[in-house]
């Protein structure tokens, strides 16, 4: 059975670096060959590079162009295992608070597309990243000790890094589900 779903692993995997590959389009390329990283190395993000991000976060896609989300960074090491157990230092961890007063709007899943250019951006600069939106609920509990602004929840983390290249993440991944798996056309 191990060697079957491994097997199955590097098959999915292979087609994902074809695919990523053979198209000309550098963010296709980037969205198909990613995935949410575990494991870190100490070297620490750059200004440059955490500046980039952020705009891309900015730039994200909101409905009425309400922008309801805020970023806080935080790059304390103590305050960051408060949130994430395992990060390490050069890590950079960035809450995206949605306001919480917009009636009729959608804040959460604003954040979330705004939480995902930032993801696709990371990983464009060669940089690891994963989403965490489970602890949204322990730093809702300490606004003040986060940075949350004030009428702002907490919806998600994105933790960000330079990968720990010693690691092999992409073989031992969980399986994508085909598209056959998840899409249903009605002509």
């Amino acid at each position: 059975m191990k060697i079957k779903l491994f097997s199955f692993l590097l098959a999915m995997f292979a087609v994902a670096n074809l695919v990523a590959q053979e198209s000309d389009n550098s963010v296709i390329r980037v969205i198909l060959s990613g995935y949410s990283e575990k494991v870190y190395s100490s070297e620490a993000v750059t200004d440059q590079q955490l500046d980039q991000i952020l705009r891309c976060g900015v730039k994200a896609p909101s409905a009425r162009n309400l922008q309801p989300w805020r970023f806080t960074v935080v790059r304390d090491e103590a305050v960051m295992k408060e949130v994430i157990g395992d990060v390490v230092p050069g890590n950079v961890l960035v809450v995206v608070s949605g306001n919480e007063s917009e009636s009729g709007a959608t804040p959460d899943f604003d954040c979330g597309l705004a939480t995902e250019s930032m993801f696709v951006a990371a990983h464009g600069l060669g940089l690891g990243a994963r989403i965490y939106s489970s602890p949204a609920g322990k730093l809702n509990a300490r606004r003040e000790f986060f940075g949350i602004p004030e009428g702002y929840k907490a919806v998600a983390v994105l933790r960000i890094g330079q990968v720990d290249k010693s690691v092999d993440g992409v073989t031992a991944a969980t399986p994508r589900k085909s598209l056959e798996e998840v899409v249903h056309f009605r002509d």
